[in-house]
């Protein structure tokens, strides 16, 4: 069987891999020079660093050079696809696909795939953004294909 990889939202995540995370994120910002440091920080054990540190990986680091696909729940107002999609270019994503449902009882439902390049923004902070967009009602990662990512991806 091959590897799989799960989307989760952060309150999902185990502690010890979102200790995992900080104490990545310690060493690659250079605040502690050593595994250990960075443990003791993070308050985690070494063996628990050692044991999932090629596991677990904030997703906005991984989905360079992926394309994710978003599914939308909007209500129907002139101009909300035209807000969503400047956020997106805000970010930096490249848009591949849009599919946008007709409208029932005044909401839409979109479905729309991007391809994450190596300047676009952290995904996470676009999907908050896509989130709080007035008119938007729900936003769901749908899939995520392209270079593999190299771990369990924590969604924000």
């Amino acid at each position: 069987m091959g590897t799989r990889y799960f989307v989760m939202k952060e309150r999902a995540v185990p502690e010890v891999l979102l200790k995992v995370v900080e104490a990545k994120r310690l060493l690659e910002t250079g605040k502690v020079h050593t595994v250990n440091e960075a443990a003791d920080q993070a308050g985690i054990s070494r063996s628990s660093f050692y044991k999932y540190k090629d596991d677990i990986f904030p997703f906005h680091e991984n989905s360079r050079g992926t394309n994710i696909t978003l599914t939308f729940q909007m209500e129907d107002e002139p101009g909300l696809l035209s807000d969503v999609l400047k956020i997106i270019a805000e970010f930096g994503a490249n848009i591949l696909t849009i599919h946008q449902s007709i409208p029932i009882n005044g909401v839409a439902s979109l479905s729309l795939s991007m391809q994450v390049l190596p300047t676009t923004g952290n995904v996470s902070d676009m999907l908050e953004d896509l989130r709080g967009q007035q008119g938007v009602m729900h936003v769901k990662i749908l899939a995520e294909s392209g270079e593999e990512p190299g771990g369990s991806l924590a969604q924000s």
